[in-house]
């Protein structure tokens, strides 16, 4: 939604309603945007990235409630919890809305996106060719924690939440309870398992790209039959490091 109203158009004017998000807005943050021509908008795990003419890239996360919208033409109606605003050149406004304020907008500097604190020492993109079950293996050898868990440490794999790597296990059958560690051999080699669970994070996610509307197989369904074919089991709902994970405690092991 954002790369074709973005890139290539200059951002003519900002309006910042507050001081701050999740931590403070950088200094002279409006006037760093304006004048600014968009060159491209990526990804890094679950943060949006505009990398703007000046050389600084506008990093964005969403936090739990914000959103973007783009609005072309006159008429545009402010609505509770618009934070930023863009006056685009093209004469689209695209507006930051985030009741809860849990994102962050910041600013980087040229060649310091990698050592920015929330990029630092983040793992493999899971749609990237730099993920596989080597590397998943790998980013496991010798972890005891949960294999939920270890999933949801970005180290381990970036931008994987919390509803796509219990829809993950569940595909590939392996229980959330069982040691992250029994993804690699002795000799650091992915076992069986970690081909499954890499193939599994790659499905899920481009299964909800092609069809965001799709239900979950598991999230949320706690109480319901277990919808793998064959299996009797019914869906149970336990809490790991804090976060709700959905399983079946039959056929995944």
């Amino acid at each position: 939604m954002l790369e074709p109203a973005l890139v290539g158009v200059r951002i003519d004017a900002v309006e910042v309603r507050r001081a701050n998000l999740r931590i403070p807005f950088p200094p002279r943050f409006g006037d760093r945007l304006t004048g600014q021509r968009v060159t491209a908008v990526t990804r890094r795990a679950k943060y949006l990235l505009a990398e703007l003419s000046s050389g600084e890239t506008l990093l964005v996360h969403l936090g739990m409630s914000g959103d973007f919208r783009v609005e072309h033409g006159p008429g545009s109606v402010p609505v509770a919890h618009d934070h930023v605003v863009l006056s685009l050149a093209s004469g689209a406004l695209v507006t930051f809305n985030d009741p809860r304020r849990f994102g962050l907008m910041d600013l980087v500097p040229r060649g310091a996106l990698d050592t920015h604190t929330v990029l630092r020492g983040l793992g493999p993109e899971p749609l990237s060719p730099a993920f596989g079950p080597a590397a998943l293996a790998q980013a496991c050898r010798g972890k005891k924690v949960p294999l939920k868990v270890a999933l949801l440490d970005q180290r381990v794999v970036a931008g994987l939440g919390n509803i796509y790597a219990s829809e993950a296990l569940h595909v590939a059958g392996l229980s959330p309870k069982r040691r992250a560690g029994t993804l690699a051999t002795r000799n650091g080699l992915p076992t069986p398992a970690a081909t499954r669970l890499a193939g599994a994070i790659v499905a899920v996610l481009v299964r909800a790209i092609d069809k965001p509307a799709s239900r979950f197989r598991v999230y949320e369904r706690a109480g319901e039959p277990c919808p793998r074919r064959g299996c009797r089991g019914t869906l149970k709902r336990i809490v790991q490091a804090g976060r709700s994970t959905y399983f079946c405690p039959v056929c995944q092991r």
